[in-house]
């Protein structure tokens, strides 16, 4: 077969030398392909030294309220979800019965103080009469003893006055501390009984706690502040922008052995009322400043078979991977070490990059080019 004067094989031999010769062309002269990639430069600056954990909100103080004594209640002085003082009167059980029975033991106690009074002086008599044998030893002794008796009977008397007493006063059922009430759990008109029908609860709402635990690693840096008033910052999940500001109260005395964690406890005034008992909030606890700490964006930070690394660009343009040891995140940036500050790290495209590849730097913190690659546009 011929093609215009050209036969079939030697058309073929010439379109494959074309193709050698485009090959060899594009391996030899042709410049290696950069990657595009966006750089940020790792800083020394100063940060705050801060542990971030969830915890739990829970009051100080919370009580049920339990009556010490039975009888019918006769009055609420106070409406469910009230804030009440400590000692405000909550409810008034009938008093009738205990007031009659602090009487009678007013009047058995008056009655057996005159007798004892009365025993006492005759005693006395006998005694003198003794000294003069006007009366025999058996018979002043006999007088002494009704003398005490009676003295008995006269403390046994009082005391079952001041149990009355004491009872008539638990028909007044007042606030043991001061806080916000629950649920009313009986009305008016319910029988009661002594210490086992629960009136009603009290929780203490400021101040308030927040506990929350931490890993144990942490331990050494607060150790290192202890005497040290630490601030907490707590910020409830149900309003992000309301941020509650106290201090660290207290460091558990031993570690959780099946978390590895150490339980702390912030106290906050709460004045505002923003920290609920029971709710969960994201808690910050500020050990401190770090004046030279070096930081780069977190998502310069990768992680590997090899452990964790970032992409530092070089002079000449290319991209070596640098191991880095990750001390803590802080909002989007990452307090490192294995990086000087200065040097450019890559922030996007490392998924593309093999070590040593040229790099295009598209976006960074300068316009200066670096190993003859594209200028850099902030």
């Amino acid at each position: 077969m011929r093609i215009e004067g050209v036969t079939l094989p030697a058309f073929l031999l010439a379109i494959l030398g074309l193709a050698g010769l485009a090959a060899c062309g594009s391996s030899q002269g042709g410049p290696p392909l950069r990657v595009p990639v966006s750089v940020a430069r790792a800083e020394r600056r100063a940060v705050p030294y801060e542990l971030d954990a969830t915890g739990t909100v829970e009051a100080i103080r919370a009580v049920d309220v339990l009556p010490q004594v039975n009888g019918t209640i006769l009055l609420v002085n106070f409406r469910e979800g009230d804030e009440v003082e400590a000692g405000q009167i909550l409810f008034e059980i009938d008093p009738r019965p205990y007031r009659a029975a602090l009487q009678q033991a007013e009047g058995t106690l008056l009655r057996d103080l005159t007798q004892a009074q009365s025993a006492a002086r005759e005693a006395a008599r006998y005694r003198d009469l003794a000294a003069t044998n006007t009366v025999t030893q058996e018979d002043y002794e006999a007088k002494q003893s009704a003398a005490t008796a009676a003295a008995a009977a006269v403390r046994s008397d009082s005391a079952t006055a001041a149990i009355a007493r004491l009872n008539l006063e638990y028909a007044t059922v007042r606030a043991p501390i001061g806080g916000r009430t629950g649920r009313l759990l009986l009305h008016e008109g319910n029988l009661v009984r002594a210490g086992s029908d629960p009136l009603v609860s009290i929780v203490q709402m400021r101040p308030i706690l927040v506990r929350f635990p931490v890993p144990a690693v942490n331990l050494p840096a607060l150790q290192r502040q202890r005497g040290q008033e630490l601030a907490a910052i707590a910020m409830p999940a149900r309003d992000s922008a309301s941020a509650v500001r106290g201090v660290l109260s207290f460091v558990d005395n031993q570690v959780d052995t099946t978390t590895g964690s150490v339980l702390l406890k912030a106290r906050f005034p709460n004045r505002d009322g923003a920290l609920w008992p029971g709710e969960f909030v994201s808690i910050t606890l500020v050990l401190g400043v770090q004046h030279d700490a070096v930081v780069v964006p977190s998502q310069a930070v990768m992680q590997g078979q090899q452990g964790t690394y970032v992409f530092v660009v070089n002079d000449d343009g290319t991209a070596t991977t640098q191991p880095v040891t990750v001390e803590r995140t802080l909002d989007s940036l990452t307090v490192l070490a294995g990086v000087p500050a200065g040097a450019l790290v890559v922030t996007d495209g490392q998924l593309r990059l093999t070590p040593n590849a040229k790099v295009d730097i598209r976006a960074g913190p300068t316009t200066e080019s670096v190993g003859g690659g594209a200028e850099r546009t902030p």
